[in-house]
């Protein structure tokens, strides 16, 4: 049993149509894939209507946290998308990515940059930031998007120098975004019936280790977090091999993932997994979803 619990569809940032990841994953050889699209199920209902007989959707969505400046990610699956305080969150993050995005494209015109709204509107609706038939208010564009166009206009070369040179932290088109606190991003799911997972923890941009702080990562195991992806690609073995140990001192799973973003990562669906017993004890809580089989 292949479990692949962290992947991005055309929804968020990755490059692939939710059907298409689907289409993936089954190629793969993986059986039960999470889509983890940046703070939306938007790609959801597509991803349902592609899942063949034996495979194993978990409906899912990858909040953008931040804690004291730094981001931090959370992995959220089998909640209540309709649950208020959460839906309420969702909108407020979606509305400010909207906010950031033209801002940033300002900056990028005030730069010199030949880019415009309207490109990067395109890039995001040819990708499909937004579930069927959504206004702007649930379109989730993104830097991806906003680095393509830079791209396009020929001030990279390429997505990660458009980031490196233009949009990274500390960049100067850059420009922060609203963001959940994490250990509220946890009970606010857990309250919406859903578990939740640190992502790549090895991996939080704007702290000065490189890594999620101890001293928070247990206040959100006492808020109900119930695992930490301690293997995903980006992390080298001893990274993983400290936060296997993390976990099992916490009394959480490890959940292996391959942050799958399509074509922008390699195409890399199933290249981590997560054990199957561990899977089970992580959903077991669960109550605000049903993985999604076909019939």
């Amino acid at each position: 049993m292949r479990i692949d619990l962290h992947s991005h569809s055309s929804v968020s940032d990755g490059t692939e149509a939710p059907g298409e990841v689907i289409g993936r994953a089954v190629e793969a050889n993986v059986d039960i894939l999470a889509l983890t699209d940046h703070d939306t199920v938007g790609g959801l209902a597509e991803a349902a209507a592609r899942v063949p007989r034996g495979f194993t959707l978990i409906p899912g969505m990858e909040l953008s946290c931040a804690h004291e400046g730094s981001s931090v990610h959370v992995l959220a699956y089998l909640f209540d998308a309709q649950h208020p305080g959460l839906a309420a969150e969702l909108r407020r993050i979606r509305e400010d990515r909207l906010v950031r995005a033209e801002s940033m494209v300002h900056r990028l015109q005030d730069a010199g940059v030949d880019v415009t709204w309207e490109q990067v509107r395109a890039i995001a609706d040819a990708d499909g930031a937004g579930p069927p038939g959504g206004g702007p208010e649930d379109n989730v564009i993104g830097r991806p998007h906003i680095a393509r166009a830079i791209v396009e206009a020929g001030a990279a070369a390429d997505i990660q120098e458009a980031f490196d040179v233009w949009i990274g932290s500390g960049g100067p088109a850059y420009v922060a975004r609203y963001a959940l606190d994490p250990v509220r991003a946890v009970a606010l799911v857990r309250s919406a019936g859903g578990v939740c997972v640190l992502a790549h923890p090895a991996r939080a941009e704007g702290t000065l280790t490189g890594a999620v702080p101890d001293t928070l990562v247990d206040r959100m195991v006492r808020a109900g977090l119930g695992g930490i992806e301690a293997d995903h690609p980006s992390h080298d073995e001893s990274e993983a091999a400290y936060w296997r140990a993390r976990a099992e001192e916490l009394g959480v799973v490890v959940t292996g993932s391959s942050d799958d973003h399509g074509e922008l990562t390699g195409h890399r669906l199933g290249c981590r997994t997560t054990d199957p017993e561990a899977f089970d004890r992580l959903i077991e809580p669960a109550t605000g979803a049903e993985p999604i089989r076909s019939d």
